[in-house]
């Protein structure tokens, strides 16, 4: 069965942006774009919230026609386009690129997803991943821990109540620009 792999850059007091939604303080180079583009490349589809995939889908469709992104955002450009994707929102009435909009995270609906052949289903987005956290729905985490500390903006972890889910860590990675790769599975 598949996984639902919570995938975030967060910085180091655990902020996935600014309060004005910056993510400029990310410190993507070569090396993790790459390790993203490999990772990502293997997941069975994309869980987002309404604003992340319209960031994505500002960008990512036509970002490889520029000369000047030649390389790994090229290679991204081309996995995001193919890759199924599931946006989560009451508003949208349709999506492009291989898209499916979904209204709700009803746990049924997502056990049936997670239940389809293919691989691992990678969420992003802080709303939705608050909703998915809320109702126990997370499988693995790989949070990207970035050097810097933004002192407040969204939060990756939602305040929940108290009802602690055992882990089990299953790899810790240090990238050259100093980004560390915690990796957690349910216990």
């Amino acid at each position: 069965m598949r996984k639902i792999v919570l995938m975030a850059g967060v910085s180091l007091d655990g902020y996935i942006e600014g309060p004005d939604r910056q993510i400029d303080w990310h410190c993507v180079d070569d090396e993790l774009h790459q390790h993203m583009n490999d990772t990502l490349r293997s997941m069975g589809g994309f869980l987002s919230g309404r604003v992340t995939h319209e960031l994505m889908a500002d960008y990512w469709p036509t970002a490889d026609a520029d000369p000047a992104n030649a390389g790994t955002v090229a290679e991204f450009a081309e996995i995001w386009r193919s890759m199924p994707k599931y946006v989560y929102s009451r508003t949208l009435r349709s999506a492009e690129w291989n898209t499916t909009v979904v209204r709700d995270v009803v746990p049924d609906e997502v056990a049936a997803l997670k239940a389809a052949p293919g691989g691992d289903l990678t969420l992003s987005g802080a709303n939705l991943a608050a909703s998915f956290l809320r109702q126990d729905l997370v499988d693995a985490y790989r949070i990207y821990v970035h050097p810097v500390r933004i002192g407040r903006g969204t939060p990756l972890f939602p305040t929940l109540d108290y009802a602690p889910v055992a882990l089990r860590h299953t790899d810790t990675h240090t990238f050259g620009n100093g980004v560390v790769l915690l990796r957690y599975e349910r216990a």
